[in-house]
């Protein structure tokens, strides 16, 4: 069967030298050929996140990190911006994690914004927040720089930030942002395969979570710790995923962050400047589009008194051996997604473009 290259929002496209790294012989996790490639790309994770804490490898999806963050964080409330499909699901993690949590909701396409936050954070009512930065199902990114500040007056709440789709495509400092979780799963923007996750926590985070009495123990901030200490993870991890992940951070830095960045700039402008040309807007507000995919709404005039069809311009795209996105959620069918994120350079997006311009001829 013909390959098909993936452009939804992940996971997205996987390429052949790092399937070869994820192919090294196995090792034992708790020998030193495990502590040594561990300790190897700590120095590169610390750079890339831009903190001086230790990074830590779950072995899971990012979803695993998230409910761990609440458990080991939230002791009173918890405080759940919503402006999306992924992120309004935390608020119902939450709750069945048996957490007192309250939903800031925001119009799907609409940015979290930092009054907003304030002003539910002034009641004294929350030890925790949730935000997800870059929320895929309407392609929004919310401004995670204006929202961390907020740290500074709300020193006692846990800021708890999921950068699944924007980590290693944007600038991220947690150091410098001052929050408290910083999380990503290596299947967007890392272009790894599914599998692996990643995340640091801050001091405070770390001391919170030490006084949990229900944190369990997979996702134990505590236990991570104290095994990041000696080159180890808490539980058995994926050691392939971890062989990969040491070669797409060479990668990156090879390459060199500042450059990666432009490069995700530079493929989101050709799909936005695609969509233009089209008569295609972009669902998520003006000024807060993300920069590792584009949520389009299919209002484009494509024939007398009718929109685009968008499963019918999923379906002429795969044909040709690239898959988009039909949308996601409640706006699945009014909207479609294209995702630029990992590996993908001008090159690599002009096929896709050029698919994209001929299905619309058949439309």
């Amino acid at each position: 069967m013909a390959h098909v290259k993936l452009h939804i929002p992940g996971p997205v496209e996987v390429s052949p030298q790092t399937y070869a790294a994820l192919c090294r012989p196995m090792i034992g996790h708790r020998g030193q050929g495990f502590k040594d490639l561990y300790a190897r790309i700590q120095p590169q994770l610390q750079t890339l996140l831009g903190t001086r804490q230790k990074v830590y490898l779950s072995t899971s999806s990012a979803w695993g990190v998230m409910e761990g963050a609440l458990r080991n964080l939230t002791s009173r409330k918890v405080l759940n911006c919503m402006c999306g499909a992924f992120s309004d699901k935390w608020f119902d993690v939450a709750q069945r994690c048996g957490k007192e949590a309250e939903a800031l909701q925001v119009p799907w396409g609409s940015a979290i914004r930092a009054d907003a936050i304030a002003e539910r954070l002034a009641t004294g009512q929350f030890d925790a927040l949730t935000l997800i930065h870059n929320e895929t199902s309407t392609g929004t990114m919310s401004p995670v720089a204006e929202i961390a500040a907020l740290k500074a007056r709300f020193p006692d709440v846990m800021f708890i930030v999921d950068a699944v789709s924007s980590m290693t495509a944007v600038p991220l400092e947690f150091d410098a942002l001052g929050i408290d979780v910083l999380l990503a799963g290596t299947q967007k923007a890392f272009a790894l395969p599914p599998g692996l996750a990643v995340f640091v926590a801050s001091p405070a985070a770390l001391a919170k979570a030490a006084t949990a009495k229900d944190r369990g123990y997979y996702f134990d901030f505590v236990e991570f710790e104290k095994n990041a200490k000696d080159n180890m993870t808490p539980s058995t991890p994926s050691i392939p995923h971890i062989y990969a992940l040491s070669s797409k951070l060479d990668e990156f830095f090879a390459e060199g962050l500042p450059a990666r960045y432009a490069r995700h700039q530079e493929t989101n402008r050709m799909l936005r400047d695609w969509g233009t040309r089209h008569g295609f807007t972009l669902f998520p507000d003006a000024g807060f589009e993300s920069l590792t995919l584009c949520c389009f709404n299919n209002g484009a005039k494509a024939g007398a008194g009718r929109t685009v069809d968008a499963a019918k311009l999923q379906k002429l795209v795969k044909d040709q051996g690239f898959l988009i996105d039909g949308g996601y959620g409640k706006i699945k069918g009014t909207t479609f997604r294209i995702s630029n994120m990992g590996d993908e350079t001008p090159s690599t997006m002009a096929p896709l473009i050029a698919a994209l311009d001929a299905a619309m001829k058949q439309l």
